[in-house]
């Protein structure tokens, strides 16, 4: 962990709050971290130190996984297990570990800063996770996509939009299907997901490896994820020409290969309008440009019935007309 310090890397965090921690008598607020550390500690027990970077917020506490994206659900529904007043969010994005005023590891960047936001959406009691978290947990298998269920999308104080999906099933069936899964599909020493178990099957590697990238937006950033590292790479180089900076390089989590780099510039006349009678389908190469070709739809009577989704790289949007728009 250390040999890592001043790296950008793509990981899973986990921002907890006990609520209304300040609100207590010193005396209390003692009694709640005592039993916050204790469950914590507890839950982290399953994760290896050099996996993990642990920071005390004072009325909570954030955890930045490097390991397998999956801990930090793992952790987190050990936590509400233990019935504690606490919201919680996890987010999966781009964290920089550096060392503090007292030598310590710390970690900064967007992806603790997102998991705080997420977390601040949530209920007492409650665990949300960002749309990036979830688009890699729910791949891993068929059960931890059973876990989750779309609450929508929420704003921050900044204006700045996070589509967020909580844990709702009862949690010690969730905590045992969740545990089931990761047993059927990691062993007890290889650990091995789905995925890896297709990857390894003879016929199916090269196929599997030969996918495109999948590109989607993390809300400041975009995050690429793919079975092979040339995926990943390909999608980089599209993205680099029109103009994105890179902000995390590739390297593997779990059985994917992922990358993160900035929005790129692109014009909204990089944006194509096929018409299939009253529907307006536009596509284009970022979220930005289709965005911006949308409100010009609009602004002439359109009305955007799909939201803007990505399909292998592309940005697609559908509106809806009474007639032709100019």
């Amino acid at each position: 962990m250390v040999e890592n310090s001043g790296r950008t890397l793509v990981c899973s965090v986990l921002f907890i709050d006990i609520v209304e921690y300040s609100k207590q008598s010193v005396a209390e607020q003692l009694q709640f971290k005592q039993a916050f550390n204790r469950v914590l500690g507890g839950a982290l027990e399953a994760v290896a130190p050099r996996d993990r970077v642990l920071l005390d917020t004072g009325d909570g506490a954030a955890v930045a996984f490097l390991g397998d994206p999956e801990d930090a659900l793992f952790v987190a529904l050990a936590i509400r297990d233990a019935h504690l007043p606490v919201r919680m969010g996890i987010n999966l994005g781009p964290v920089r570990l550096v060392k503090d005023l007292n030598g310590q590891v710390n970690i900064i960047g967007d992806g603790i800063n997102v998991a705080q936001r997420v977390m601040s959406f949530s209920e007492p009691g409650q665990l949300l996770v960002s749309r990036s978290f979830y688009e890699v947990a729910s791949r891993l298998s068929n059960d931890y996509a059973e876990l989750f269920t779309h609450e929508g999308s929420r704003t921050d104080k900044h204006v700045r939009e996070h589509e967020v999906y909580s844990v709702t099933v009862d949690s010690r069936a969730d905590r045992r299907i969740a545990t089931e899964s990761r047993r059927q599909t990691q062993g007890n020493a290889d650990r091995q997901s789905p995925a890896d178990a297709l990857l390894t099957t003879p016929g199916v590697n090269e196929n599997i490896a030969n996918l495109p990238a999948h590109v989607f937006d993390a809300g400041a950033n975009l995050i690429i994820s793919g079975y092979s590292r040339s995926s990943v790479q390909d999608a980089l180089n599209k993205l680099a020409d029109s103009g994105a900076r890179v902000i995390s390089p590739i390297t593997q989590v779990s059985n994917k290969w992922m990358a993160t780099c900035e929005h790129p510039n692109v014009p909204v006349s990089a944006c194509k309008v096929e018409t299939l009678g009253h529907r307006r389908i536009v596509t284009g190469p970022t979220r930005e440009a289709v965005s911006a070709k949308v409100e010009e739809l609009v602004q002439f009577g359109a009305i955007l019935v799909r939201d803007i989704q990505s399909a292998n790289g592309v940005w697609i949007a559908i509106c809806e007309t009474d007639g032709p728009v100019r």
